[in-house]
């Protein structure tokens, strides 16, 4: 199973465009408290399975964690539930800093 990825710059330009996908956030509180993406919903990833229905299949989500680890979790374990518009965030928060600097 291949997961889709996209750079944290190109989320950004589509943020900037207008064009943002839903963006779920599945770090753990206090990550999250250091900072998110705005727009980003946070829901943490032990909580996922149960909050699964707060996610449209038909929308392109963005999974976002702090490397990109937790994240691509989340994907493949949508991906097995049947949603198929899920993208994980290369390199999570940390590739997202680096890329503001």
């Amino acid at each position: 199973m291949s997961i889709a990825q996209i750079e944290p710059s190109e989320l950004r330009t589509r943020i900037q465009q207008g064009d943002a996908p839903l963006m779920i956030d599945v770090r753990e509180p206090e990550e999250v408290a250091l900072g998110m993406i705005p727009g980003a919903v946070h829901i943490p990833l032990g909580q996922l399975a149960e909050r699964v229905g707060e996610l449209d299949p038909d929308r392109e989500t963005v999974f976002i964690c702090r490397s990109g680890y937790r994240s691509e979790r989340a994907c493949e374990y949508l991906e097995m539930s049947g949603y198929d518009k899920v993208i994980n965030m290369t390199g999570g928060m940390i590739a997202w800093q680096e890329d503001e600097e």
